[in-house]
Parts: C-alpha cells; sequence; structure tokens
C-alpha cells in the first residue's frame, strides 16, 4: 500500500522559516516526479514547487528565492525548505508523488500557519 506522509508544518512567525518533508513508501515502482501543492481556504489547490528523478525544478513565481525544493531519492524523501515566510504562504501544503505505470499519489496535507 502506498503511502504519502507529510510533516514539518506548524506556526511561525512573518520572516521565519519552515522546512516540509514527505516520505513515499509502499511501491515497488520508480518515483518520476514530486511535487509541494498548497491550498488556502476558499482557494484553488496551486503548484508550489516540483522535481524530477533528474533533479528538474519548477516553481511558482509567488515563492522563488524563498522555497527551496530537493529530495533524497535513497530514501523516497523530498524536501521543502521555506525561508522568508509570509501570511500569505498560509496554507496546507499537499504533497504529490508521481509513479512509473500506476500514477499520482497524494499525501494527507500538513497545515503552514504564517503570522504577521
Amino acid at each position: 500500500q502506498v503511502q504519502v506522509v507529510e510533516s514539518g508544518g506548524g506556526l511561525v512567525q512573518a520572516g521565519g522559516s519552515l522546512r516540509l518533508s514527505c516520505a513515499t513508501s509502499g511501491s515497488i515502482f520508480r518515483i518520476n516526479a514530486m511535487g509541494w501543492y498548497r491550498q488556502a481556504p476558499g482557494k484553488q489547490r496551486e503548484l508550489v514547487a516540483s522535481i524530477t528523478n533528474a533533479d528538474n525544478t519548477v516553481y511558482a513565481d509567488s515563492v522563488k528565492g524563498r522555497f527551496t525544493i530537493s529530495r533524497d531519492n535513497t530514501k523516497n524523501t523530498m524536501y521543502l525548505q521555506m525561508n522568508s515566510l509570509k501570511p500569505e504562504d498560509t496554507a496546507v501544503y499537499y504533497c504529490l508523488t508521481t509513479f512509473s505505470f500506476v500514477g499520482d499519489y497524494w499525501g494527507q496535507g500538513t497545515q503552514v500557519t504564517v503570522s504577521s
């Protein structure tokens, strides 16, 4: 059974930092890509950053220069280092793992709250 588990969310003041982790387990298939998405109350889920197994990365314009995505392929784990956090970064952050053949799996999400 595939499991995608996020951790590292919490409450932080504006200007602070958090590091999110996403651990994936339970599949025999290769992970092609992983990504972080977020959803704020009343808004659609949006891409924050993604990374392929070739370490190609994509960032939303709103987080460029502040957030850094990375992954440890030996642990099937992805990270999101978030610096200079702003109140508008407040959202539930979700991890998406894309496998060969079997497709996408989502985590349950982790809450990030940035106070002003």
